[in-house]
């Protein structure tokens, strides 16, 4: 029997390099309104959010994540012929085939990367680093792109009074690469399939395509169900993810959350019982809900703001459609 060579890669893996893309549109909730009864008190005490960004037809999935990409490149110091996967999570891009990371991959100049795209919803960040860090510890890349994107103006009903608000567009990315000690913990990730009703497409793309329905499809969502499990459920698991990674919050300088809903962000806090010196994102309040994005762009701001540094160790959990979760620490670049 014939032995197989085994795998030469870096024995651990780190987040080198951050970037973001928001659209330039500002939409006011005031524009939201205009839809829904509601108002802009309402909109701010139940999600946070203030203003979200809106892709223009120029800012597509691949030239968001093309922009968020070439800065996170920079960021790392490395150059783009150096990239040996590209790795997207997006829910948004409406071409079934080929996958958008091909194209991204390639107008950004790499040497013929890996791409592929993966479809997590919300927690999509947390599992294409965790299938980063394994491509680089196994050794079939030394860098690896992971890129969240949405468009999801283009999913959302903006008559619906439970979602019209809460969605924005927006790409972040990071660049993960070789490192000598450990950076990116274990990964606590999962999915609560007999829950997927929660937060769904209203049709398949077929009843819109034979006509059985006249309204585009759009993301609908539970909201009170959906808000009882990320608040009861998502910090068992943050819990869990400090505890995989030998950690305690005393230890936290920052806490990066899926950018969902602020009253979800603000009760994974008190039951984590997160020390006041911990930094905890709320990039929603002006970026809404960008589901794959959120976590990316909410690094990419902290550091950008300085709330954050560089070497900081934070904590980061998505969660949503599926119902999926994932979460680990990292080190930030």
């Amino acid at each position: 029997m014939a032995k197989i060579k085994p795998s030469k890669g870096a024995p651990y893996a780190r987040i080198l390099g951050v970037g973001g893309y928001r659209p330039t549109r500002v939409v006011p909730n005031e524009v939201i309104l205009e839809t829904i009864e509601s108002s802009d008190e309402w909109i701010h005490s139940r999600s946070g959010i203030e203003t979200r960004h809106w892709a223009s037809d120029e800012e597509t999935v691949a030239a968001m994540s093309i922009e968020a990409s070439g800065k996170a490149i920079a960021d790392a110091g490395i150059s783009v012929e150096q990239i040996g996967g590209v790795i997207v999570s997006t829910v948004s891009h409406f071409k079934q085939t080929p996958a958008v990371a091909t194209e991204i991959a390639d107008k950004l100049g790499t040497d013929r990367a890996a791409a592929f795209d993966i479809s997590a919803g919300c927690a999509g960040f947390g599992y294409g680093l965790t299938l980063a860090k394994g491509m680089i510890v196994e050794g079939s890349a030394e860098y690896v792109l992971v890129i969240g994107v949405e468009r999801l103006s283009d999913l959302t009903d903006l008559e619906d009074r439970a979602t019209a608000f809460l969605f924005g567009d927006g790409a972040g990315a990071v660049v993960v690469g070789p490192a000598k000690e450990p950076a990116i913990g274990p990964t606590v990730w999962g999915s609560e399939g007999d829950k997927s009703e929660t937060i769904k497409q209203t049709v398949p793309w077929t009843d819109y395509r034979d006509g059985t329905v006249e309204k585009f499809p759009a993301i609908t969502q539970e909201g009170q169900a959906v808000f009882r499990w990320a608040v009861f459920e998502m910090a068992k698991v943050a819990q869990q993810a400090l505890d995989a990674a030998g950690i305690t919050v005393d230890d936290l300088d920052v806490f990066i959350p899926h950018q969902a809903n602020v009253r979800i962000i603000d009760s994974m806090v008190k039951t984590l019982k997160l020390p006041e010196h911990v930094t905890v994102a709320r990039d929603i309040r002006t970026t809404g809900n960008t589901s794959a994005a959120s976590i990316p762009l909410a690094m990419e701001r902290l550091l950008a703001t300085g709330e954050a540094k560089s070497g900081d160790t934070a904590l980061v959990i998505g969660f949503g459609a599926g119902l999926v979760y994932a979460a680990t620490v990292v080190t930030l670049p």
